[in-house]
């Protein structure tokens, strides 16, 4: 019974004959190429922000007992 539906649905289709193409702002080339154009932009975005870890050297942070949210993770040498 599937199968019967199936072949209606696929006759029914393939029976029109020509199907009218969705309209598009610009030729294919031109969407394609500013889809291209825009994604090198957001890559050089993403890869200027890669040196911010390299800025320069960490600097431990001290252990201040009077904070309000002390860090839990000195393993005790705030004490």
């Amino acid at each position: 019974m599937l199968s019967q539906q199936i072949a209606t649905i696929v006759a029914a289709a393939g029976g029109s004959g020509h199907e009218e193409l969705a309209p598009i702002i610009a030729p294919p080339f031109v969407v394609g190429g500013v889809m291209f154009a825009l994604l090198m932009v957001l890559l050089f975005i993403t890869l200027s922000y890669g040196n911010l870890g390299r800025r320069h050297e960490a600097v431990e942070e001290h252990a201040d007992p009077h904070r309000q949210h002390p860090n839990k993770h000195d393993h005790g040498q705030g004490h």
